[in-house]
């Protein structure tokens, strides 16, 4: 059992890990857990003392070879969990992790992608050193898909596809045969390395959770009681990895009536005092919500 256990704090999306980063809080199911649920909430309490919340099943995991240095096929059931950060312990080296530390290809805010740069370069050199033409057409359509290259949209949820496309290019250091080092100019654009297939587990949670943002207020879990619209606005960027546009977000927010005024107010912001919001009661209930879009700005 793995989990993939999120918070935003500072408008950052951050991932709880263990081994210094190496891995994601995980263990075996074991006789007396009560359920596979049950078990990985005291796996999780027991390697970082902090309690779980919001819990789903995220994918079962079953590819040959998928841990290192066993044999035989390893079953590995995910979960997905949603939390505010709080201190954890030490004993397992458990920390906090900005998760575009392992995909910083995935934060387009700042305009940058995967097609951009270094990776750019390796991409195009892996694509063109394909000997069959039509093994070097998939390859360049393959990342113009999931780069959002020659025309195509970026689509944020792709995330599991583009990590797959840099493994299987060589790009990632999971992906180096015989443990083969990155070249320079492709270790820090790759991303840090997890364990076994632990960043492969994080793509998929991220995937997720980037899709249900979208039809689901999921993001609730993730916010203090009280917030400004704008450090919702900003939280959710921080998970999409994209700007959104304000007016449009706010629109929605106000359609969907999915907060309340507290009647306070902050002078946190560095401006004017801006007012307090939390999600209402009825909404915080029914932890559903249909046909929201996120309005993200047009691309340049």
């Amino acid at each position: 059992m793995t989990a993939v256990i999120v918070a935003v704090t500072g408008g950052h999306p951050r991932v709880l890990t263990i081994d210094s980063g190496e891995a994601l809080p995980s263990g075996p199911f074991e006789p007396d857990h009560r359920s596979l649920q049950a078990g990985l909430r005291t796996w999780v309490e027991t390697q970082t003392h902090h309690p779980l919340g919001y819990v789903e099943q995220l994918y079962t995991f079953a590819d040959q070879d998928r841990k290192q240095g066993t044999t035989g096929r390893v079953v590995s059931v995910s979960y997905l969990g949603l939390t505010r950060e709080a201190p954890v312990v030490a004993g397992w080296d458990a920390a906090w992790q900005p998760w575009y530390r392992f995909f910083p290809w995935e934060d387009v805010r700042a305009g940058a992608r995967t097609g951009d740069g270094s990776l750019a370069s390796a991409l195009a050199d892996w694509a063109g050193s394909a000997r069959d033409p039509l093994a070097r057409r998939d390859r360049e359509r393959r990342i113009s898909i999931n780069c959002g290259l020659h025309g195509q949209r970026w689509n944020e949820e792709l995330v599991l596809q583009r990590y797959e496309l840099l493994w299987e290019a060589g790009m990632v250091a999971e992906g180096r045969r015989q443990g083969a080092p990155l070249p320079a100019a492709l270790s820090a654009a790759s991303g840090e390395p997890m364990r076994h297939d632990y960043r492969r587990i994080l793509a998929t949670g991220i995937a997720r959770l980037r899709a249900k943002i979208k039809y689901r207020p999921v993001v609730f879990e993730l916010m203090p009681p009280a917030f400004t619209l704008l450090q919702l606005q900003r939280s959710v960027e921080a998970l999409a990895g994209r700007l959104l546009h304000k007016q449009n977000f706010r629109r929605l927010i106000d359609q969907q009536d999915l907060v309340e005024e507290t009647g306070e107010v902050t002078t946190e912001t560095g401006g004017r005092p801006a007012k307090l919001f939390r999600f209402r009661g009825e909404v915080l209930a029914e932890r559903r919500v249909a046909g929201t879009k996120l309005p993200l700005v047009r691309e340049v």
